[in-house]
């Protein structure tokens, strides 16, 4: 008989492809990962991982076990929301990994609305990048997600987890007051190639909107300064060091003084954000009042 918990292993380290990184994501140490891998094997009767240089990765019998994995899992957090329900369980904890913007836009509106409408919901906030927040669903450290489309996140229809759309919202260019754009009602992207850049580091997900929009407009941008602090991009703009896209919520209540912000000319790139749970608990007592009240406060900011 497989046990649940091994599968856990499994799926981790198919997410964090080592050893050591499955452990420091399930708060295991890289032995028992090893130890509970080797008892899963020995359970199927088949090698489930190979060993690399470059960490490890499932052979083709992991990959079958795999699949049935994520749909074991989601049966198992249905099989916990419906006895939680049965409970009456809507007293509890819920833990909701959010980047900064998220956090003012909508979660804080959202922890108002519980206050009211669900008062025996607790909601512990953890700040983390929208890229971020998806491995800590999975790994089960947080319970909901509320995180940004992304060059690599999990698919719409990825088995481990069910998402829900909460807005999509344009990023604005902003330039120092001198350029020679400054005067447009909107700004072509194109007209932008030969500026120097500010903008987001690597692995940030607005790094990809911004490299990705300008490779559509036909160039590379020439990222010379970098900042996942919107407030520092904008102070470095009118500075005169160069250009940037910053998506439109980030840039309200900043004082804009000293710079000029100006919708993009054509489609505008653009910022997804939705929620996010383990497949299957969607339908968790504590979690569905959640986001239900992220989904509220989304609508209320026209997303």
């Amino acid at each position: 008989m497989i046990e649940a918990r091994r599968l856990h292993i499994l799926r981790a380290l198919a997410d964090h492809r080592t050893v050591t990184a499955a452990a420091a994501a399930l708060y295991l140490t890289p032995s028992a990962v090893s130890q509970q891998l080797a008892a899963l094997e020995q359970e199927t009767g088949h090698r489930l991982v190979e060993r690399g240089a470059r960490g490890v990765r499932l052979t083709a019998a992991g990959d079958i076990l795999l699949g049935h994995a994520n749909a074991v899992l989601a049966q198992l957090e249905r099989a916990e929301a419906e006895l939680a329900a049965y409970d009456k369980g809507e007293e509890g904890t819920v833990t909701v990994a959010a980047f900064a913007t998220g956090i003012g836009l909508v979660l804080a509106p959202a922890l108002a609305e519980l206050a009211v409408s669900a008062p025996g919901i607790r909601v512990r906030v953890q700040d983390a990048e929208g890229d971020a927040s998806l491995p800590m669903v999975l790994d089960r450290q947080v319970d909901v997600a509320v995180a940004v489309e992304y060059r690599g996140a999990p698919d719409a229809d990825d088995p481990r987890l069910t998402r829900v759309p909460l807005y999509a919202e344009p990023f604005d260019a902003v330039l120092p007051p001198g350029h020679p754009l400054a005067g447009a009602a909107a700004v072509p992207l194109a007209g932008l190639a030969k500026d120097p850049w500010i903008g987001p580091y690597s692995g940030n997900p607005c790094h990809d909107v911004v490299v990705l929009a300008c490779e559509y407009a036909g160039f590379r941008p020439d990222l010379r300064h970098s900042s996942d602090d919107f407030r520092a991009v904008v102070a470095l703009a009118s500075a005169g060091a160069g250009v940037a896209l910053v998506p439109r919520s980030a840039l309200r209540g900043m004082d804009l003084g000293g710079v000029v912000v100006r919708p993009v000319d054509g489609v505008a790139p653009t910022r997804r954000v939705f929620a996010a749970v383990r497949r299957g608990a969607e339908g968790h007592p504590l979690f569905r009042p959640v986001l239900a009240a992220l989904r509220t406060a989304a609508a209320a900011q026209g997303g």
